[in-house]
């Protein structure tokens, strides 16, 4: 025969402690190993593109300040550096990017 009381003591509140909820455990696509090939080749892409974004930047942002050393303003357009010799044709934009250029101050970035 079992007997269970309905009421609880006080020194048994305090034995119990709550739990806390255990992490769900997600699986996603980083984590499987048939995908790292394409996991990887997506990065280098990723990779490349900043690089290449960052040292078309550079570049034209080093004419922009020849430009301004020799002529004492900024280019009108960036076409301008073109035109001056200061490139044979402008670099390209990452793909799906352009250039952004402010003739005032001779900032240039990338959108």
């Amino acid at each position: 025969m079992l007997v269970a009381c309905g009421g609880s003591s006080e020194s048994a509140k305090k034995g119990k402690e709550k739990k806390k909820p255990e992490k769900e455990e997600t699986s996603t696509d980083d984590d499987n190993p048939l995908l790292a090939p394409l996991n990887y080749v997506g990065a280098v892409g990723k990779a490349k593109k900043s690089s290449e974004k960052r040292v078309n930047l550079a570049n034209v942002q080093n004419a922009i300040r020849q430009f301004h050393t020799v002529e004492g303003r900024y280019p009108k357009s960036l076409n301008e550096l073109v035109k001056e010799g200061y490139y044979s044709k402008m670099p390209a934009a990452p793909r799906g990017m352009r250039y952004v250029y402010n003739p005032k101050t001779g900032q240039v970035g990338v959108k």
